[in-house]
């Protein structure tokens, strides 16, 4: 018995399930650090000023606070329909920006109001030139009209 307890303690090292164990999770661990790296350094490069002195993330802030008279009930309901496909955890970012790229729109045409239209092309205009497939599929799924801003989907 005693002799036994002696061999479990002089043993080689640990079991070898064990230490497969340990490096799966430390190449785990590594993925997701570098995964949510790559995030945060996108959004460090959104806070960089830019050669007007002003992020992108401030111009954001600055479309919505200047608009934020301009919208309606329906043009609030109306995004909040467009930023429905968005995941959830994401859907606040995506709606901010949007939001922004209209508000844009709108006081740049001088518009008593945002509209319907203001939407859908702040919409096509603030959606990423790769999700342009999803976003006609979405468009046309809701039987939303795009087709006048068809030229903004090839920009």
């Amino acid at each position: 018995m005693l002799q036994m307890g002696v061999q479990l303690l002089t043993a080689e090292g640990p079991n070898r399930w064990f230490m497969n164990g340990i490096a799966f999770w430390g190449f785990v661990l590594l993925g997701m650090m570098t995964i949510g790296g790559f995030f945060m350094f996108r959004k460090f490069l959104k806070v960089l000023p830019k050669a007007d002195g002003m992020s992108k993330l401030d111009w954001q802030n600055h479309w919505v606070e200047k608009s934020r008279h301009l919208w309606t009930d329906e043009s609030k309901a109306f995004l909040d329909q467009l930023v429905e496909p968005v995941p959830g955890p994401f859907r606040d970012i995506a709606k901010h920006s949007i939001a922004a790229e209209i508000g844009k729109i709108a006081l740049e045409e001088k518009a008593p109001a945002v509209t319907r239209d203001h939407c859908i092309k702040g919409y096509i205009v603030a959606t990423p030139k790769r999700d342009n497939k999803f976003l006609v599929r979405f468009l046309e799924q809701n039987q939303i009209d795009y087709q006048p801003y068809r030229h903004l989907l090839n920009k």
